[in-house]
């Protein structure tokens, strides 16, 4: 079992919460030159290629039950359609205001513990949802003024992503991190090529085909690279620091996007969108704190005597 090393936990977070949001901006900048089934397909195709020669060396190969490969595919699926939303949302929104949308999923994960898996939330943790919900709508309000139902896309990130961890869980314990990211991989290769051969001959848009330039296919290599390397330190993370440890540095992803796109694209969300983003980082890290303060509790009172 590996030790805890909470120093290089959040080290490897923090890399995480700069390459999330570099490897966005990259996909903004090809979403409106490349389809974007070319775009999953290309990320998806890398992430397999890099990961699966490290999984077979390691002879970290294991064979899939049938329940898992249905896990393993419906994760599958929910990771290709949360991407292909976020990918979709960049063509509209700025850098900042689609990552702080998204940033609704912990509210939902919460949630979704409470309601599908009867997990103990309290009256505080559900209002600090409530008023992450209304930080969240401050910063779509502007969005949707300004470009109509697209500003949606990322609630929807954060539905699918949340069903996605869930389904992750059922697989955590069973599975190899780099093994699951590496067949995820492939199933979504296999699924995406016959679909861009029919979308294609069938004259639909995302689903078309385009011969990039040679600047383009650099930052398809990009998009893949940075996507995967992202989800590796997430996970590596995870091995070295406890989860309640990590979480609030989860959020360091706003200001970072906010600043990437600064940097890249010259967007900055408007005072209400950077009120919005304040309230939800607020109560993202109350809720952080309730549940760390929570598990505290529960520990203590696990060592009492009966």
């Amino acid at each position: 079992m590996t030790d805890d090393r909470p120093v290089l936990g959040i080290l490897l977070m923090l890399l995480f919460c700069l390459l999330a949001p570099m490897g966005d901006a990259v996909a903004k900048l090809l979403g409106g030159h490349i389809p974007l089934g070319q775009l999953l397909l290309v990320r998806f195709a890398l992430q397999a290629a890099l990961l699966y020669p490290l999984l077979a060396r390691s002879g970290r190969l294991w064979r899939i039950t049938p329940r898992l490969f249905w896990l393993m595919l419906i994760r599958t699926l929910l990771h290709m359609t949360g991407i292909g939303f976020m990918f979709s949302a960049l063509r509209y929104l700025p850098l900042a205001d689609a990552t702080a949308i998204a940033f609704v999923m912990p509210f939902l994960m919460l949630l979704l513990g409470k309601f599908v898996l009867d997990e103990e939330v309290g009256w505080r943790r559900l209002a600090a949802c409530a008023v992450g919900f209304a930080g969240t709508l401050l910063v779509i309000q502007p969005s949707f003024t300004d470009v109509g139902w697209p500003a949606l896309l990322p609630l929807g990130v954060a539905v699918v992503f949340s069903l996605f961890m869930l389904v992750t869980r059922q697989l955590a314990k069973d599975t190899d991190p780099i093994g699951l990211q590496a067949i995820s991989g492939m199933m979504a290769t296999v699924i995406m090529l016959p679909l861009l051969l029919l979308g294609h001959g069938a004259g639909i848009e995302p689903l078309s085909l385009l011969m990039p330039t040679t600047a383009e296919w650099l930052l398809l290599a990009a998009i893949g690279l940075l996507g995967t390397a992202a989800h590796l330190v997430m996970t590596w993370s995870l091995r070295y620091a406890p989860a309640a440890t990590l979480a609030p540095m989860q959020y360091l992803e706003i200001p970072i996007a906010t600043f990437v796109g600064w940097l890249i694209f010259h967007d900055l969300p408007n005072a209400e969108a950077a009120l919005g983003i304040l309230i939800t980082i607020a109560a993202g890290l109350y809720i952080v704190m309730r549940e760390r303060a929570m598990a505290r509790t529960m520990a203590r009172a696990a060592r009492e005597p009966a």
